[in-house]
């Protein structure tokens, strides 16, 4: 990303520090923005639209505290591809560094005191941006991927259907010829039987041979006519289905060879959990069965890991610590990015409030705990098209 292009808010609640913050980065990146005033941290981010935020609070908790308010009132803020950069002081490293790990922040800098790497911020920054360039170019590769897994089944559901196309067109082909047959020995029996017995007396025949004649013509030229013609207009959709097929051969090859190479890329599952023994329980469940996992164990954990990577499917625990699983999903399914990510919500409670209200923010379906394995399984394969 060129540095024109990168736009960077730095929230905190020190005016001087935002000041002090933009003066480092501006003879680098041109777009540098200030959010100070806490009544408009949320009208801030939606209206400079940050592609890096940089907090800038003194405080671990005041950065926890804001990025929580941004996920809660914020509609953009699920939907913006951004990094965050975390600065702190040298007593908040270690922790810095845990919620980075935790994917609650993207990175820090040890920033209090001013120490003298003064290059050390607009750094962070480019590095930042060069992640989020690399995070969404990969976006498009991770749904053509989930895509190519679909190739296979609908290759063979071409298949059969060109199959089936050519059995029914043999088939009709057989049918109108056995009624060519069937109906040209019935004009023939009822012709013999007219000349030898008038049909029971009904009818009286005084030239016999001229009668033979006659429906002989009936037969030939209006009766079976329409029959072969029919049989032989099938016989150019066979064709067609025959040439179809072949012309089809070469790009399904090309489908086969990709759906191949996405079979080599397991699928990511999210799993979104509180309960550490239940996220271990799950990734080893799901990690048995090819998948790979990645777990977070709360709403902003989820979050953040979504920035850096896309899952195509997340496991979502109702109660969370921050925000509720609900009311996260609903916000996924707001977001663009995210709207086609199939939802299975995890929960202890099965009041149809808690059924209905999940639904209702999109969830494709809930598994109840404690998790029975092969149900979650079932229900992980049929939403990841396996």
């Amino acid at each position: 990303m060129a540095a024109p292009e990168a736009r960077i808010l730095v929230a905190t609640d020190v005016g001087s520090d935002a000041e002090l913050v933009r003066r480092l980065l501006r003879d680098v990146y041109p777009q540098v923005s200030g959010s100070t005033d806490p009544e408009r941290y949320v009208a801030d981010f939606d209206h400079h639209r940050p592609n890096v935020l940089v907090l800038a609070f003194k405080t671990l908790e005041a950065a926890e505290r804001y990025y929580l308010g941004l996920y809660r009132q914020s509609t953009l803020v699920n939907a913006l591809p951004h990094r965050t950069l975390l600065l702190c002081n040298k007593d908040d490293v270690h922790r810095a560094y845990e919620l980075c790990r935790k994917a609650h922040f993207d990175d820090y800098v040890l920033f209090w005191p001013l120490v003298h790497d003064a290059t050390r911020l607009p750094m962070s920054v480019h590095l930042a941006l060069r992640a989020l360039d690399a995070a969404q170019a990969a976006a498009p590769l991770a749904q053509l991927t989930a895509q190519a897994r679909r190739i296979a089944e609908l290759e063979q559901q071409l298949d059969r259907q060109l199959t089936l196309g050519q059995a029914h067109t043999q088939q009709a082909q057989h049918r109108l010829q056995d009624a060519q047959a069937q109906v040209g020995a019935a004009l023939d029996g009822l012709s013999q039987r007219i000349i030898d017995t008038g049909l029971d007396e009904a009818l009286v025949v005084r030239n016999p041979a001229q009668l033979q004649q006659e429906l002989g013509r009936l037969k030939n030229e209006t009766v079976l006519p329409p029959l072969r013609d029919a049989a032989q207009a099938l016989q150019p959709m066979q064709a067609w289905l025959g040439d179809l097929k072949t012309e089809l051969d070469s790009p399904l090859q090309a489908a086969r060879a990709l759906a191949e190479q996405s079979r080599q890329m397991r699928p990511l599952v999210m799993v979104v959990d509180d309960d550490e023994f239940q996220r271990k329980l799950l990734a080893r469940v799901l990690g048995a069965a090819n998948y790979d996992v990645a777990c977070a164990a709360s709403a902003t954990e989820a979050l953040g890991l979504l920035r850096t990577r896309r899952p195509e499917l997340i496991l979502m625990d109702v109660v969370l610590p921050d925000l509720d699983g609900i009311e996260v999903t609903r916000r996924l399914k707001a977001a663009q990015a995210y709207v086609t990510i199939p939802v299975i919500m995890l929960t202890g409670q099965s009041e149809k409030q808690v059924i209905i209200d999940s639904l209702a923010a999109g969830a494709a379906d809930f598994v109840v705990k404690p998790v029975d394995r092969d149900n979650l399984l079932k229900k992980v394969a049929r939403y990841l098209g396996a």
